[in-house]
């Protein structure tokens, strides 16, 4: 099974955790990577998480983050077809950063795009071939573990 996670999920243990959602969805990310070192699931990494990341103003979060590119099974370049994609994301109101994010998942055929961003989770059922999902909803639905 090949996954996406977009910047949000990667950043997502960094955040305050006195939240019980954002406790939740750490940990279930936390999970899903151990997944990924164990190879139970694939992760694809992109040129657009490279950008966002080297963005990053925390250095220590920025050096974890990118250090789970050397799990990445394969890494997404920039290509015309990406960018004609994500234009068409863009016009049903998604993010420029996370219409690109998402196009990269679907180009590389990954199964599922694993977010916390609450603008990208409004608009899933509009987002077609790829499932669009939380951390904790991934591990309960395609991992089905309850």
């Amino acid at each position: 099974m090949k996954i996406y996670l977009d910047n949000c999920s990667f950043n997502r243990p960094f955040d305050f955790q006195g939240d019980i959602k954002i406790h939740l969805e750490s940990e279930a990310k936390l999970y899903i990577q151990q997944l990924i070192i164990e190879k139970k699931i694939s992760l694809v990494w992109s040129y657009i998480l490279d950008f966002e990341n080297r963005n990053n103003p925390f250095k220590e979060r920025r050096l974890k983050i990118e250090r789970w590119k050397t799990y990445a099974i394969e890494d997404v370049e920039e290509n015309d077809i990406i960018i004609l994609e994500a234009k068409k994301l863009e016009n049903i109101g998604l993010k420029k950063i996370d219409a690109l994010h998402l196009t990269c998942a679907v180009y590389s055929g990954c199964e599922y795009f694993i977010t916390t961003d609450k603008g990208i989770l409004k608009r899933k059922n509009e987002i077609k071939d790829i499932v669009v999902t939380d951390p904790i909803n991934f591990i309960k639905e395609a991992l089905d573990v309850e």
